[in-house]
């Protein structure tokens, strides 16, 4: 009997998109132009709720506005546990992935057409909803595209991850020089627009996508429909009155999502290694996820910062001077995606060429997450000084060194995850590596009020340490997460 995740044709009828099953360009298209509407948002995020008002922003304080910021991606990657469970036991990956894409338009659109708080509270929370349930249905519509000892896999993933990073080069670039010429509304509605060519696009390419993009693989019983709608009903109640009290408050609202992080987290995977729908195999490659998560959260809380601390670094200290012109602070956001474009296309052909001599994903993961540590460290040597004197490429070096820790763990972790997943819970595994994700978005947003810029060398020093000495623990317990994942490589 067939696998349930065999639904490609063989290697041979498929080599048609960089020697990937063709269908793979329809999702590469629509993750594209998300993260160009994503990261074009993103990068003028943060100073538009800090800069004040003459200046065009809101005039938030710098912690609170930093806060929000993380505590939004962590939203972000949070709400892939709504798209992956609507997924999975609703409408299946690829429904929700088109409609998750129409709600990440309303979201854009009302950052570029509502003023002031409402236009971010309104646009940030139909974004994060959006972008996290498009960010777990399209990695899972990917992993059917892919018989199980399909050895492309792996080399897929590198590409689908290019294409996100195309869009991120470019979102930041031009929401930035519109930004910085005629305002934050235009630079949103900008990335307003890039997300409705995505989602046209989308809309002429889903046809042709595989029938398990659409499966549904755990059904929910019509009779338990009732419950779910006053179960979220309760919880929208109780997120209004929280807010409505002040518990939830915006200097507070980092820290709550990781709280929140946590707990479904935690409740994530008693879900799985509890139910009786999957084998002892199964569960044992689940138990096998949770190093992997912890060193996931690591990697994740240094890498966005890119947002956070990263921005204000490039704001305050970062000789941005070219030729005698001022390069916009977001442009800094795109220095990254240039890098993955250049390098994920040779991460896929060595792993091709490895193939089962490659290092395995714990080792891969041990490994991004110490080069991370490093990063930061590399900080060090310019630590504490005068505004607007870090060379411009020394950040473009220690970026660097920031793509080859995310493409050790980002693209093998999304790969790993399709693996590792049970096939009662495929997307909903998928949503435990974006909780991963974040739970570090989060923490990012909520150690930055620990950022001093006349005292930066107990900051990076301390942060760079701890990932170093996770990814120490990881690379020499690597054999027996290895054991634990069956097979699995």
């Amino acid at each position: 009997m067939p696998s349930s995740h065999d639904n490609s044709a063989s290697p041979a009828a498929t080599k048609t998109f960089f020697g990937q099953p063709r269908a793979l360009a329809h999702v590469f298209g629509v993750e594209m132009w998300e993260r160009f509407s994503f990261y074009g948002m993103q990068g003028i995020l943060a100073i538009y709720l800090y800069y004040s008002v003459a200046d065009g922003g809101l005039g938030l304080n710098k912690e609170i506005a930093l806060g929000i910021v993380g505590a939004y991606g962590g939203a972000v990657y949070l709400s892939t546990i709504v798209g992956a469970w609507v997924a999975d036991r609703l409408l299946g990956a690829e429904r929700v992935l088109f409609g998750s894409a129409i709600v990440i338009v309303a979201g854009h659109i009302a950052l570029a057409l509502l003023p002031g708080a409402w236009g971010v509270g309104v646009g940030l929370v139909l974004v994060a909803l959006g972008s996290g349930g498009l960010k777990a249905t399209a990695t899972a519509v990917v992993g059917t595209l892919y018989a199980p000892d399909d050895t492309r896999r792996d080399a897929g993933f590198s590409l689908f991850y290019l294409g996100i990073n195309l869009g991120s080069f470019f979102g930041p670039i031009l929401t930035g020089l519109l930004q910085s010429r005629v305002g934050f509304h235009w630079g949103f509605g900008l990335a307003a627009l890039g997300m409705i060519a995505g989602l046209v696009q989308y809309s002429f390419g889903r046809k042709n996508l595989p029938q398990a993009a659409r499966t549904v693989a755990n059904p929910l019983p019509r009779g338990k429909y009732p419950l779910v709608a006053a179960i979220v009903a309760g919880v929208l109640a109780l997120i209004v009155a929280l807010v409505l009290t002040g518990v939830i408050r915006a200097d507070n609202i980092a820290l709550v999502v990781i709280i929140v992080v946590i707990g479904a987290t935690i409740a994530y995977f008693v879900l799985i290694t509890s139910s009786r729908k999957i084998t002892s195999d199964e569960r044992s490659r689940v138990f096998a996820f949770v190093p992997l998560f912890i060193a996931s959260v690591a990697f994740w809380s240094l890498y966005q910062q890119q947002f956070t601390v990263l921005v204000v670094y490039s704001d305050v200290r970062l000789d941005r001077s070219l030729f005698g012109w001022e390069m916009p602070v977001s442009w800094v956001n795109s220095i990254n995606p240039v890098f993955i474009v250049v390098l994920a296309g040779v991460a896929a052909a060595l792993w091709t060429k490895m193939g089962t001599r490659q290092p395995s994903t714990p080792a891969k993961f041990a490994l991004g997450t110490l080069l991370m540590g490093v990063a930061f460290l590399l900080f060090l040597p310019v630590a504490n000084g005068a505004p607007h004197t870090t060379p411009l490429l020394w950040l473009v070096f220690i970026l660097l060194v920031f793509t080859i820790a995310e493409l050790l763990i980002s693209p093998v972790g999304l790969s790993v995850t399709t693996k590792l997943a049970p096939a009662a819970f495929k997307t909903q595994m998928i949503a435990l590596f974006y909780l991963s994700i974040s739970l570090g978005t989060a923490i990012a947003g909520a150690v930055a009020k620990f950022y001093d810029p006349s005292n930066e060398v107990p900051y990076f020093t301390i942060l760079g340490l701890i990932a170093i000495a996770i990814g120490v623990l990881l690379l020499v317990s690597a054999r027996p997460v290895l054991k634990l994942m069956k097979g699995v490589r």
